[in-house]
């Protein structure tokens, strides 16, 4: 007698609850301890943190590399998502706190750049581990993260704190004063921009006096920054970006090509992610600026789910595979999408978040946005394959519906924070045509009030 499973139609052949529990775990455990992490980042500092967050991605690493059994790789899992928790919310704000305004978008984009990087490595440790013969090449593929964990652990015990750290805890002024001279040059006049931190520090003492960092948040004078921490990494996520990322192999595999072209064809995508990431980072974001590379990238992406959700109609159905010109034409709009994500919404997003809060609120509205990234994450690793399964290449459309109504919100509410001192951002909000009903200058005696 047959059996209908082995009839499985091809959006559905990989609708797994292992699989989806295995991926979506780690955003789970990274969402709660990014809010466990901004009270060490307040309190300690943002090095510390730094350093927590590498020795859980060490221990993580050890004991998928270990694991037993299923339970044993979630546990490992975890432990990886507390490790992204901790140091996405900090590093962000380190880099953004150390680097120069007009050099921001370079050094603070150089975040999202790594991350490129890192998932690059993984796809080439994957592709070159699924070839060893005797089955235990995934043990070298988990276990492989532990060095960087290293690197980060070890490294970050060397960094020094920010001076805006080391003043808002109360520290040495002259030491702070000393460490920022050292950071910006011997040959750089410092005394303007210190004084402006002990300015904006002076305000964030009396506001966090007044109220708690996270309730402050809810007070009118934050709604801007509060609506960004909420909908960048929302949009994000429903740029589609994390289908691609994690299950590009299985989308690749789906169309009908075997499980090493299905990697390589990731790896292939990953390589232009980064060369447009590095070119967003390092050229672009402090010359043309972060709006125009949000609306730009959000234009191609649009394109890019249209065309690929019409290609799957036409060229997959529920059994068989497609032709091979249309596999093809699959894996180049790949390509163009994550082409277009690596130039705009996923550095940007990332750097806009890392540069907008007022020292007050800045852990805090990290926290919130990594918070909020996380679980937009798990929403779509828990949902995506059976989303797939039961909308087809409609997902696409879906996400193309998204990323349209993400481009127009940078658009209309998205200010240019290029080559803007952080403790001068307050300004953009108190000059953009919607913002500036909320912002007002008077930020501590209202939040007393």
């Amino acid at each position: 007698m047959k059996r209908d499973h082995i009839h499985v139609r091809n959006y559905c052949k990989f609708n797994s609850q292992a699989l989806t529990a295995f991926t979506s775990s780690l955003y789970i455990a990274g969402l709660f301890s990014s809010l466990f992490a901004s009270r060490i980042t307040e309190k300690y500092g943002r090095r510390p943190s730094m350093v927590i967050g590498g020795a859980l991605f060490l221990a993580g690493s050890a004991m998928g590399g270990a694991a037993m059994n299923v339970y044993m790789l979630i546990l490992a899992r975890i432990l990886l998502g507390f490790g992204v928790g901790f140091t996405n919310q900090s590093i962000p704000l380190y880099l953004s706190e150390m680097a120069p305004p007009r050099h921001r978008g370079a050094i603070s984009g150089g975040f999202d750049t790594c991350i490129s990087f890192g998932i690059l490595i993984a796809n080439l440790i994957n592709y070159s581990t699924q070839k060893i013969k005797a089955g235990w090449g995934w043990r070298v593929s988990l276990s492989s993260a532990a060095i960087p964990a290293t690197f980060l652990l070890v490294g970050s015990i060397f960094l020094p704190e920010t001076p805006s750290s080391i003043i808002h805890r109360g520290g040495d002024l002259h030491h702070a004063r000393i460490l920022l001279q050292k950071i910006r040059g011997a040959s750089v006049d410092v005394s303007e921009e210190f004084e402006d931190l002990i300015a904006s520090t002076t305000e964030a003492s009396k506001a966090v006096s007044a109220k708690h960092p996270f309730f402050l948040l809810v007070q009118r004078n934050y709604r801007p920054h509060i609506v960004m921490a909420i909908a960048l990494p929302l949009f994000l996520q429903v740029t589609g970006i994390s289908a691609v990322n994690f299950y590009a192999p299985v989308m690749f595999r789906t169309i009908g090509q075997k499980e090493s072209a299905a990697l390589m064809s990731a790896v292939i995508t990953r390589v232009i992610n980064l060369l447009c990431t590095l070119t967003a980072t390092l050229v672009l974001a402090d010359r043309v600026g972060r709006r125009v590379l949000f609306l730009t990238g959000g234009v191609a992406m649009v394109g890019a789910h249209v065309t690929l959700g019409a290609v799957l109609m036409s060229g997959m159905h529920d059994h068989g595979t497609m032709s091979k010109e249309n596999a093809y034409v699959v894996v180049a709009l790949v390509c163009v999408f994550v082409a277009a994500f690596g130039w705009s919404w996923g550095p940007m997003a990332w750097l806009v978040t890392s540069e907008i809060f007022p020292l007050e609120i800045r852990s805090a509205g990290q926290s919130i946005q990594v918070s909020v990234n996380f679980l937009m994450a798990f929403a779509v690793a828990q949902s995506l394959l059976a989303v797939l399964c039961g909308l087809k290449a409609g997902l696409f459309l879906f996400f193309a519906g998204g990323v349209m109504v993400m481009t127009l919100f940078a658009y209309w509410l998205v200010p240019e924070t290029k080559g803007v001192p952080m403790e001068q951002m307050g300004r953009l909000w108190m000059d953009h045509w919607y913002w500036k009903k909320f912002v007002t200058t008077n930020k501590v005696e209202d939040m007393i009030k």
